[in-house]
């Protein structure tokens, strides 16, 4: 199977994504985070049909989310849009797309080819 058969990989901002929503997600960032996760291993990816996979890139506050079934995390060494585009750069052909809000990891993502939609794509 080559890169274009893969499933869409789609990369998740959880600090971006789980900040989007003034939830009281600051009072405790890693059950945050881990409650996204839960939700995007429950629903996927609403309205995408066929295969996905998730990866969950969590940074400074939110250590130690560990991966469930269906939701691969990834801790940044440093920083998460780094690793973001890190993991997009080592992908290969695959189709990809990045949730996050962050115009600045919006302009880096796409030139290399990724697809990028919002918080809300992920959020109830």
């Amino acid at each position: 199977m080559d890169d274009t058969d893969s499933p869409l990989l789609v990369i998740v901002d959880a600090a971006n994504v789980v900040g989007s929503v003034p939830d009281g997600w600051w009072r405790d960032r890693r059950g945050a985070a881990e409650r996204l996760r839960d939700r995007l291993a429950s629903d996927g990816l609403p309205g995408r049909s066929g295969a996905v996979e998730v990866v969950l890139v969590v940074e400074g506050a939110a250590p130690g989310v560990e991966p469930v079934p269906g939701v691969r995390v990834e801790s940044a060494p440093g920083s998460g849009d780094d690793h973001i585009v890190d993991l997009v750069a080592r992908s290969g052909d695959r189709s990809r797309l990045v949730v996050t809000a962050d115009r600045e990891l919006r302009r880096r993502v796409t030139a290399l080819g990724a697809e990028v939609t919002g918080p809300r794509t992920v959020r109830p």
